[in-house]
């Protein structure tokens, strides 16, 4: 029931994804590292799921349905704490070690994983008032989907991600809105016109014109991972099957209880997207609401239901 993905078992060997397949270094049991509930590898299908730092490597479990089996690269600082605050969690020793990755970087199989999840990679996040909270991602994120480019001075364009609670009906729905820095084009394109909206809308995002109307069916493929209620990435389908990070948090993006709440109840959240310059930073969630409603009546809004990955 255990699934090693291409990138882990290039990054641990073949022969270690076979023991691991084998059953030599698998836990029977363990806490998934997304959603923090127990997990068993024998029973249900389980992700491996690898946090690598500089030095460190970190093998984790996961239940598949909560997020692929990948690598995850993060901090060495942010592992290693990681590692220690499981280790005082537990009172003990973390696990049984694993044998050394290439390049002889320790690895140690962590039953409950770290603290952290995968798809990390933000800024510190800003909690603002009214509950509404934002990232962006590093330059180095994707940008849209199927590999489109950005086109503004041939740069990556950064992707704004702002959290709020939007009233849809009578119903509060757990929202993200998605807003990059500059126009996003097609790979290739030098023409400077910004397609962000038109490769979204080809990816099953719905042009949107009454935000008060929820997108009626989620979006297939695309999901929203949070992992010990913090948001850590948007995933979209992957051309290889499975599913693989549209956007990451350079670091977990802390949600108000509010919204999780909202996210967990429905299991599933609202991506709304708009061209550059059209949301901008709102620092409460009836401004953000607003401007979404503006948004909506000039044409830049599209927006896709989300299913939620984790908890």
């Amino acid at each position: 029931m255990l699934d090693v993905s291409e990138d882990v078992r290039a990054e641990i060997g073949d022969d270690e994804a076979d023991r691991l397949l084998g059953g030599a270094h698998a836990p029977d049991a363990y806490d998934c590292t997304s959603c923090r509930q127990p997990g068993d590898s024998l029973r249900e299908p389980t992700s491996t799921v690898l946090f690598v730092g500089d030095e460190t490597a970190v093998l984790a479990f996961a239940h598949s349905r909560c997020i692929p089996s990948q690598v995850v690269m993060v901090s060495e600082e942010q592992l290693l704490g990681a590692v220690r605050s499981i280790s005082q969690a537990q009172g003990s020793a973390t696990g049984p070690a694993a044998p050394p990755l290439p390049g002889g970087a320790p690895a140690f199989a962590v039953p409950g994983g770290p603290a952290t999840a995968a798809g990390i990679p933000a800024p510190a996040p800003v909690q603002a008032a009214g509950a509404a909270a934002r990232a962006a991602t590093a330059p180095t994120a994707p940008t849209a989907p199927a590999g489109a480019a950005p086109v503004a001075g041939n740069q990556p364009a950064v992707l704004g991600v702002t959290c709020g609670l939007v009233l849809c009906g009578d119903t509060g729905h757990a929202a993200l809105v998605v807003e990059p820095t500059g126009p996003v084009g097609r790979p290739g394109s030098n023409s400077g016109e910004d397609e962000f909206l038109s490769l979204l809308v080809e990816h099953g995002f719905q042009q949107v014109t009454e935000v008060n109307r929820a997108p009626a069916r989620p979006l297939a493929g695309w999901s929203v991972l949070m992992a010990i209620g913090q948001l850590h990435a948007i995933l979209q389908p992957s051309a290889t099957g499975g599913s693989a990070a549209w956007w990451q948090a350079h670091q977990p993006l802390q949600v108000t209880d509010a919204w999780r709440a909202a996210a967990a109840k429905q299991s599933e959240v609202i991506m709304y997207a708009v061209p550059a310059e059209t949301i901008g930073r709102q620092p409460r969630e009836d401004l953000l609401r607003f401007a979404l409603d503006r948004a909506a009546s000039q044409g830049r809004l599209v927006a896709g239901m989300l299913p939620l990955a984790g908890t």
